[in-house]
């Protein structure tokens, strides 16, 4: 069951037409024949005796294709290419030699076309999910398109994919089943979207041969009459009909073809029918110029046929979601087969071909075809609007193809796809990419990690520069590091590194992820040295972070490592101001004195006498700091420093309990002594404490009370000690601290 061609003497297909504008136009017959027979008798003796990886012979089967071509119109000197591509085959350097024989035209044909051959052979053996398998087949559509600079190259891979699929039909040999499915998903699409549509119907039944041969078979019997005989009865309706709407001054173009056995199967299936239900395997429409038209031929049809009662549809009066509109009935013709007949007007007519119902993505839904989802909004939004974007592209093609066909020396297809290129993993997979994209680029498309890795690549096998700027075709192989980042280089416009948005984006997302992990460190550091001074290291940092404000610990390390977070709103949650007690709270004081020492109390409340006072133990003041009093509940006047941060909030909040204070006179042996917490920060050794002790001891201050911890680090080991050493006056402290900051080890010495 094979589609005849049409006879080589009628018009060509109008893509062949447009393919053959680039070549010089012919000055005769001979002319024209001259490359056909050279170039047959240049590949001759070449091919004799070969065979493809198919297992075809191969000048027999650049025959094949040559009449392929023939049979579509295809011009001589195009026909001529097919002998040159399979020649070029045995030939040492086939560009070169081609284009000293038939020019530069020829040579880049051939080189464009082996390629693509080599290409298909790869995406063909790609192993990928099942998942991406159709993302996979689009983009072998579109690269099938994009890396065919003249459209001849798709005339010649069509041709050939038909030939091939004819052989196996012939010669009964099993065809491979990826082979058969690239042809179904591939090459038939791109030959509907060419409108060559005797080899897109001749593939589809091929390829549904050799993928389903049982319903195969199944649909064939169920045809009592071979295709030349379906095709004959067609076109006798079809002039019959023309005759009818002539003599009723009715003003038509009547078209009409046989359903192939594909279309009927898919049919069949999807709608579930039976064969006898499948009225449509004839099929006629007729273009008019107006609505009035549409219904006076429909009525002129139901005059002289009978209808198949349930088989009318007014898509004209309630048009389809999508806006198809048409007449739509089955009638009887004379021998009592039905036959189904499309009533429209032109602008219908282009606008179901071309236009929102996009009668092409219809056909070519695949599994969403027939099976319950319509050409209109139920399927896929996204899938649709891809598809009609390529048909757009495909009429402007003819636009521009026309317009630079009156241009001498203008390439056929030139600035077709300019903004894009199609390359391929080392598993042959399509990756899509935008012109001028390098090795980086195709890493980051296929995954960030394996771009933040990419550290050299090789293109064909070849070791390249990461600059390198890609070509569709191309095998690209990423050579990446275990672990590491990208180079600050890779976003320098001037090195070339970076084409894509997309890779510049994750480059500078990884390097802001560094500065901010940097900042975070920063911040940990700061608040973790801030809890060892507090002697609170087992607190939880994501608790301090909460009682903060903050989600988690990180947050508050960023604001704390870019300085918009002080720590003295930490220090201030650890050393909380003392609780108050109610006023039926049992208030004792309990004074610690050692022998013959004078009370701590030396501090004068201005005013008043008499007054209970005590020193606060968040800051431990000592003459002569600056003090304030803050009067508290049952526990007289609490004496601050100056600069307490407890002091101050305290103020802040209740400003009319803060009453002035002063330190009173000291009486010689017997003045008060005040206790002071002094924090060492030293690098951890043997004999430390003893050495700092013995300074203290040296200038005659009393150590009562030690608290030492040692944190481990990149440095050894950091000993953080907290001394409280009691003083009379605070001045004397300084210089104290300073001979402290001479000891071995030590990196600092303050008070605390």
């Amino acid at each position: 069951m094979k589609t005849s061609l049409r006879d080589a003497r009628e018009p060509a297909a109008p893509i062949v037409q447009l393919a053959d504008a680039g070549a010089a136009p012919p000055s005769g017959a001979e002319a024209d024949l001259a490359p056909l027979e050279r170039a047959h008798a240049f590949a001759e003796p070449l091919l004799a005796g070969r065979a493809l990886d198919t297992g075809e012979d191969a000048l027999a089967h650049a025959d094949g294709v040559a009449a392929i071509l023939q049979g579509i119109g295809a011009a001589p000197s195009m026909r001529a290419a097919a002998y040159l591509v399979y020649a070029g085959d045995y030939l040492q350097k086939p560009e070169e030699v081609v284009a000293k024989a038939f020019g530069d035209s020829y040579a880049s044909l051939v080189s464009h076309t082996r390629r693509l051959v080599q290409i298909q052979r790869a995406a063909r053996e790609a192993q990928v999910g099942s998942q991406q398998h159709a993302e996979q087949t689009e983009r072998v559509r579109k690269m099938l398109l994009a890396f065919s600079r003249d459209l001849r190259v798709v005339l010649l891979r069509l041709a050939s994919r038909l030939q091939t699929l004819r052989w196996y039909a012939a010669s009964k040999t099993a065809c491979p089943r990826a082979l058969a499915e690239e042809s179904m998903q591939v090459f038939a699409p791109l030959a509907n979207r060419l409108g060559i549509w005797q080899i897109k119907w001749e593939l589809e039944d091929l390829a549904f041969r050799f993928l389903e041969p049982e319903p195969y078979r199944q649909v064939a019997a169920l045809l009592d009459e071979k295709r030349v005989e379906r095709e004959q009865g067609v076109e006798v309706f079809r002039a019959e009909l023309s005759e009818l709407l002539g003599s009723a001054g009715l003003k038509a173009e009547v078209q009409g073809r046989p359903k192939h056995l594909y279309s009927i199967w898919k049919k069949m299936r999807g709608k579930g029918l039976d064969f006898a239900r499948v009225f449509d395997i004839r099929a006629m429409r007729v273009i008019v110029a107006d609505v009035p038209a549409c219904y006076a031929v429909l009525a002129r049809v139901h005059e002289r046929y009978a209808p198949v009662p349930g088989e009318f549809d007014d898509y004209i009066a309630r048009p389809k979601p999508n806006g198809y509109q048409s007449l739509h009935t089955v009638v009887m013709d004379a021998e009592g087969r039905p036959v189904e007949i499309q009533i429209r007007t032109r602008a219908m007519h282009e606008h179901a071909e071309h236009g929102v119902a996009a009668h092409w993505a219809y056909k070519e839904a695949g599994s969403k075809g027939y099976a319950g989802v319509s050409a209109g909004s139920d399927f896929d939004a996204q899938v649709a609007e891809a598809r009609k974007a390529v048909l757009r592209q495909l009429l402007a093609w003819e636009r521009e193809f026309v317009e630079q066909s009156a241009e001498p020396g203008a390439p056929a297809g030139a600035g077709v796809f300019d903004d894009r290129i199609y390359v391929f993993t080392p598993q042959a997979a399509v990756v899509e990419l935008p012109a001028g994209a390098t090795p980086i680029d195709f890493a980051y498309t296929l995954h960030t990690d394996l771009g933040h890795r990419c550290r050299g690549a090789k293109v064909d096998g070849q070791m390249v520069p990461l600059n390198t700027r890609l070509a569709s075709g191309q095998t690209v192989e990423v050579i990446a590091v275990k672990e590491g980042g990208p180079s600050l280089d890779w976003l320098n416009a001037e090195l070339g590194f970076l084409q894509s948005s997309r890779g510049k984006a994750k480059v500078r997302a990884w390097f802001n992820a560094l500065a901010l992990r940097d900042t975070i460190a920063r911040g940990r550091e700061a608040v973790e040295k801030l809890l060892q001074r507090e002697g609170r290291t087992a607190m939880k940092l994501d608790d301090l972070a909460a009682q903060l404000g903050f989600r988690n610990a990180d947050a508050l390390f960023e604001v704390v490592g870019k300085d918009e977070f002080s720590l003295r709103h930490i220090e201030s949650l650890l050393r909380p101001a003392e609780p108050a007690p109610s006023d039926d709270e049992v208030i004792v004081a309990k004074h610690v004195r050692a022998p013959g020492r004078a009370p701590q109390g030396g501090v004068l409340v201005v005013g008043v006498e008499s007054l209970l006072t005590s020193l606060a133990r968040c800051c431990r003041p000592a003459p002569p700091d600056a003090i304030g009093g803050y009067v508290t509940r049952g526990k007289g006047v609490a004496i601050h420093r100056a600069d307490c941060s407890n002091f101050r909030q305290m103020a802040a909040r209740s400003p009319e309990r803060v009453i002035p204070v002063a330190w009173g006179e000291g009486r010689g042996e017997r003045a008060a002594l005040y206790p002071v917490d002094v924090v060492v920060e030293a690098g951890d050794r043997q004999g430390l404490l003893r050495d700092i002790t013995e300074v203290f001891a040296k200038e005659k201050m009393n150590v009562i009370g030690v608290k030492t911890q040692t944190i481990k680090d990149a440095r050894g080991g950091t000993a953080w000690m907290t001394f409280t050493v009691e003083v009379g006056d605070a001045s004397r402290l300084a210089q104290v601290l300073g001979l402290v900051s001479r000891v071995s080890g030590v990196r600092a010495a303050r008070r605390k």
